[in-house]
């Protein structure tokens, strides 16, 4: 080709792979400063963040102005030659050889300085861009990416259930209703109902989707839209589900470690506390034992039968190490689908998992009610719309088994395992949508 040397175009992730080679790569620039005989670029491609060294001696007078000029966020194509970088955390760089600016920036409104939470998500589209935001959302990435990889491993079968519902999992109180062509219709604040007939007809399912609550809360742990991991398991019993349960978390943790490592350290969060994450069994605590604890360590807010709050949480979880599992809450505060327990009528085969460090529930699971009876009575008393649920008790009338399920909020798993403050943080919408966000 007339003799032209044809160079290599790569993305920053894959740096130590042409170490001593001359490449080319599309970035933004992050942020830039100089000397006055070295620019340094801070550069970003989508993939990972490095250094762009343009020395004044070894480049063309133009390239090294054109360096020093380039805004925030203006777009480049960067050629050069890959090198190592003990001193960054990323370990690689470019010595730049030569700039192509494709398209310029000016006056970005997000700068290297602190800003206001609400500033920010009034331009989330743009805040996405930055170093910290990158590292949550690689972290959720992996998360999903692990996801499925755990399910498929286990032979789980992947079903979506719909998002348009007709009835309910929980109640009518938290849900969005909509017109449905003259029929009445509502966001799905969970798929496991149909979950539980995929699993009748497959054995291991599980659905991962959004889901839908009309919470009017302003706390960091309610979102209006999240993201939900609901598996279902025929002919399984609590207790194997709940060592599914601890064994998919202690998956996740792990492929965070594995795979995050750069989003990590971005956060700063600290690995030897999340290997602890990946010790089994996790310890259980029953809900009678559990307002016990509280009880002897001075909460005087909360009786028997009351659903735990925050601090409640909060204080279990720190009474351990790793996630804790609460086991058996009480009937009238759990869902109706729920199995009885074989001895006592005051409580339901559940469990909810806390997070260690304050981060709360991530999962809510139990035995389901396998008892057409049962479960019609529980309907009734519910003042659900026997109508609507005639499908769900079929599934008691033809060939019923013991079978068990749990959902895995995403959002709130990755504000614990990326070790952030605010569950808002986590997500990936701009702030028209997000603006239900606490």
């Amino acid at each position: 080709m007339n003799g032209e040397t044809i160079v290599e175009q790569i993305q920053i992730i894959d740096s130590k792979n042409h170490v001593g080679e001359t490449v080319k790569i599309g970035a933004w620039i992050a942020n830039k400063r100089s000397s006055g005989k070295i620019a340094f670029l801070q550069l970003r491609d989508g993939t990972a963040y490095f250094q762009g060294i343009v020395v004044k001696s070894e480049v063309p007078e133009e390239v090294f102005q054109l360096a020093k000029s380039l805004t925030q966020e203006t777009s480049v194509w960067i050629t050069g030659e890959i090198r190592e970088d003990s001193r960054s955390k990323f370990g690689y760089e470019i010595g730049v050889t030569g700039i192509e600016v494709i398209g310029e920036s000016h006056d970005y409104p997000i700068t290297p300085k602190e800003h206001g939470t609400d500033f920010l998500m009034d331009h989330r589209h743009l805040w996405l861009r930055s170093s910290r935001q990158h590292a949550i959302m690689q972290i959720r990435n992996e998360i999903i990416r692990a996801t499925y990889e755990f399910f498929n491993n286990n032979n789980f079968v992947k079903i979506d259930p719909p998002i348009l519902t007709a009835s309910t999992a929980e109640g009518t109180t938290d849900l969005f209703e909509t017109n449905y062509f003259d029929q009445k219709a509502y966001l799905s604040q969970s798929g496991q109902l149909y979950m539980e007939a995929a699993a009748l007809a497959f054995g291991k399912v599980f659905s991962f989707g959004p889901t839908f609550r009309a919470e009017k809360s302003k706390t960091r742990r309610h979102l209006i839209e999240f993201w939900m991991i609901e598996p279902e398991m025929a002919f399984m019993h609590q207790e194997e589900s709940l060592e599914v349960q601890e064994q998919y978390v202690a998956f996740l943790v792990q492929s965070v470690l594995d795979n995050c490592d750069h989003a990590l350290e971005v956060l700063e969060r600290d690995r030897e506390v999340l290997k602890k994450y990946t010790q089994l069994p996790f310890p259980r605590i029953s809900y009678d034992e559990a307002v016990e604890l509280l009880k002897k360590n001075g909460f005087d807010d909360i009786e028997w039968g009351d659903d735990f709050g925050s601090p409640h949480e909060t204080f279990i979880a720190n009474s351990f190490d790793r996630p804790v599992f609460i086991l058996n809450y009480p009937k009238a505060i759990k869902a109706f689908y729920m199995k009885p327990h074989p001895t006592r009528d005051d409580v339901v085969i559940c469990a909810d998992m806390i997070a260690p460090e304050g981060y709360g529930e991530i999962i809510g699971g139990s035995e389901r009610a396998i008892d057409h009876d049962y479960l019609l009575e529980q309907i009734r008393n519910h003042n659900l719309d026997e109508k609507e649920y005639s499908w769900y008790l079929d599934l008691r009338r033809y060939g019923s088994v013991p079978h068990s399920g749990f959902g895995l909020g995403l959002e709130r798993t990755v504000t614990w395992l990326a070790g952030i403050e605010h569950v808002r943080e986590a997500s990936p919408f701009p702030r028209l949508l997000n603006r239900i966000y606490p």
